[in-house]
């Protein structure tokens, strides 16, 4: 079963730029290698850290989207656990969380089509109400 997960990891802030892309591409490759696949790779550059992680009071931010199985997030852990720079990391599944969102936009939508059709009766709207009467002169 292919679900979707957010994996952010935090590498040591003073991580050269060619090492940072050999990293993203190794973890990139091990997840075809576990039927999934990488949606997307997003370099958040260098950020305070909220506490001190392992002496480090500044990190940078990477995030992966990726699709696939629990044996290919196991893999990815389990690579980002004994790589060096990396001083942090968390996995999100969010599937079902984009189910959630997508049926309360589906649910939002329907309203507004019911809302946006005019009324069938006769009754004239409270504009052409006032567009009828005339001004008062003072």
């Amino acid at each position: 079963m292919n679900r979707t997960y957010e994996l952010m990891f935090i590498v040591r802030p003073d991580m050269t730029d060619e090492d940072l892309d050999k990293l993203i591409s190794t973890l990139q490759s091990a997840v075809p290698a576990s039927q999934g696949s990488v949606k997307s790779v997003e370099k958040m550059g260098k950020r305070r850290l909220a506490y001190t992680v392992r002496k480090f009071n500044d990190g940078i931010y990477v995030l992966l989207i990726v699709e696939g199985g629990g044996s290919a997030i196991h893999e990815l852990e389990r690579r980002l656990r004994v790589t060096e720079p990396v001083i942090k990391f968390l996995t999100v599944r969010t599937d079902e969380e984009q189910k959630r969102l997508d049926k309360i936009k589906a649910l939002r939508d329907a309203r507004k089509k019911v809302s946006a059709q005019p009324a069938a009766s006769g009754e004239p709207t409270p504009a052409a109400e006032a567009a009828e009467t005339p001004a008062a002169t003072a």
